[in-house]
């Protein structure tokens, strides 16, 4: 791998890394609705094996959706900068690049 190589991957590791701190808010989870004649939103994650439900209403079911929606472009994120560093690792170019 060449010098120019490894610092276009750096450069990537880069922009992936002000990209999540720029996502915001985030919560794992998901917003379902519950209920067959009264449907009501909730958030639900599970957390040890239990699933824990917080009651949402319409004012922040917005918000509950966009914080998911935040953990699922973090991941996208944590994918890619794990392909770049595995890409690194093999060609033995880890140790070549700053870490900040």
């Amino acid at each position: 791998m060449t010098t120019r190589q490894i610092q276009d991957i750096q450069n990537r590791l880069q922009k992936l890394r002000q990209q999540i701190n720029e996502i915001g808010p985030i919560m794992r989870g998901t917003v379902v609705v519950i209920g067959t004649r009264n449907k009501q939103p909730y958030f639900s994650v599970n957390q040890n094996g239990r699933t824990r439900l917080i009651y949402l209403g319409k004012q922040r079911e917005k918000v509950a959706r966009t914080y998911a929606a935040n953990h699922k472009k973090l991941l996208q994120l944590v994918d890619k900068i794990t392909i770049l560093n595995m890409t690194l690792l093999k060609n033995d170019a880890h140790y070549k690049v700053a870490f900040k």
